[in-house]
């Protein structure tokens, strides 16, 4: 029987498994690190926490949810959905809470795995799906150690901590800041918000789904597949926009600007993006400028000079007091499989093949490592569409891969293969929306290593069927 290891129990990790369990390989273990799946989903518990993908798209196509509670789910609803998933799907025998993976070695005909409690075990197939949005990142800022107030990341958020007469200063303009902002904004005595970009923002036209909407959605699932496909088509705009199509690019970022002109009124040259729409994710949202725009909330968009013990002080001067800090500042997304340490045939270390930025075949495999297979690996990043479409196509992908070692023996993906697919990928994101984008999305040798340069489709139809003469 060929033995499959899945390391990581979140939208990728349990497509992975399910997908292979189904396809009869049922000598699968999935190895979880925390004591529950979910992934981003558990980890994250900050204050708005939700989806901005709409619901009909933001889950498993062959598991359609009919109980969404809204258009734009908050983050338990989905984090249930995937704890459902894992019973509906048989799973549970499979999964071991509690199992971070330390270190995986190809031995010459399969890997060993080696857990952080020392235990070791060998797999015929490795299937990383530790994600892009695990490790959450903190700017080193001068002073920061003598802040006299708590902090946190946004991932690492406590829900003990009562944010009612807080002088709260949220640093970073990203997904999760445009979230949690409006949610205490009006509990806190003042939120300061600290900006180095503007975001780039589209509305979020959410609404609830009733008892009769659910029930409909119980009676007759060909609503459900509806609702997907029309929010499929809406993506299918926006991604044209983010690739650089000049018809739909000019019309979302009209639509945005028409958000800024009618929400942010007075703050409008502040709140105005200096960079390409695509640069970095294009956020979802219905009240942040509303709440930029509230009396107790600042928007600082001078430079941090450094931390003190009473708060933040800025590039021109000013001193903005504080008694908690909240770190929203994102994820090192190009930190592929961290702190887990890949070696691979001949002794080869991933961290050394990656050196000068990670890349994939594919975004799944990498020459040097057989039988190794990454879940939401190098460029598969999407910034206009759910990424649980990409994660369903790789599975697939994987489940053709690992029939083939089954039949046949390792796989391994050639070297001129991942070479030219990798050459391919930063030519066509260089002359694409992506130039001049800051070190957002790049590496230290400037090389774009998360993001996908065309639209979904393309993805699913280049990783529908395994080619064995790349390998």
């Amino acid at each position: 029987m060929t033995r499959v290891a899945v390391v990581g129990a979140g939208f990728g990790g349990i497509a992975a498994a399910h997908l292979l369990r189904r396809a009869g390989f049922t000598d699968l273990t999935i190895f979880e690190r925390a004591g529950d799946v979910g992934g981003v989903w558990r980890d994250n518990t900050y204050p708005g926490c939700a989806c901005d993908i709409p619901a009909p798209l933001y889950s498993y196509s062959f598991a359609l949810n009919p109980d969404w509670s809204q258009r734009f789910p908050p983050r338990a609803e989905i984090h249930e959905y995937l704890r459902r998933c894992v019973r509906d799907f048989g799973l549970e025998p499979h999964l071991r809470r509690n199992s971070g993976v330390a270190e995986a070695a190809w031995t010459g005909r399969a890997w060993r795995l080696t857990l952080e409690d020392g235990h070791a075990e060998e797999f015929d197939v490795l299937v990383p799906a530790t994600g892009q949005l695990s490790r959450p990142v903190i700017p080193a800022i001068p002073g920061a150690e003598d802040f006299a107030g708590r902090a946190t990341h946004t991932a690492g958020w406590d829900p003990a901590i009562d944010v009612s007469g807080r002088r709260i200063g949220v640093i970073g303009t990203g997904a999760s800041a445009v979230q949690f902002v409006p949610a205490v904004a009006g509990r806190a005595a003042r939120v300061t918000v600290f900006q180095r970009s503007a975001p780039w923002t589209l509305p979020k036209p959410n609404r609830r789904y009733g008892r009769i909407r659910r029930r409909l959605n119980h009676a007759f699932p060909w609503l459900m597949r509806a609702a997907r496909a029309g929010t499929w088509a809406l993506t299918v705009v926006t991604g044209r926009a983010v690739t650089g199509r000049p018809l739909s690019r000019r019309l979302v970022q009209a639509i945005s600007a028409g958000q800024r002109f009618v929400q942010a009124r007075r703050l409008r040259g502040r709140v105005t993006p200096d960079y390409a729409m695509g640069c970095k994710r294009v956020l979802f949202t219905g009240d942040w400028y509303r709440t930029l725009r509230s009396p107790h909330v600042n928007l600082v968009t001078d430079d941090i000079l450094q931390i003190t013990g009473a708060g933040v002080h800025t590039a021109d001067g000013a001193v903005y007091d504080c008694d908690l800090l909240v770190y929203a500042t994102g994820f090192a997304a190009t930190a592929f499989l961290t702190p887990m340490r890949v070696t691979g045939r001949d002794g080869l270390a991933l961290d050394d093949v990656w050196a000068g930025g990670a890349y994939a075949h594919l975004g799944i495999t990498v020459p040097g490592f057989p039988n190794m297979f990454l879940m939401y690996g190098p460029n598969t990043n999407t910034g206009n569409t759910s990424v649980v479409y990409f994660l369903e196509a790789q599975a697939r992908y994987i489940v053709q891969a690992v029939r083939a070692i089954a039949a046949s023996g390792p796989l391994e993906v050639r070297a001129d293969v991942a070479a030219a697919f990798d050459a391919e990928m930063q030519r066509r994101l260089a002359t694409s929306v992506w130039t001049g984008c800051s070190s957002w999305y790049r590496t230290g040798t400037g090389r774009v290593v998360t993001n996908w340069p065309g639209m979904a489709s393309e993805y699913r139809a280049r990783t529908a069927r395994l080619d064995r003469t790349a390998f």
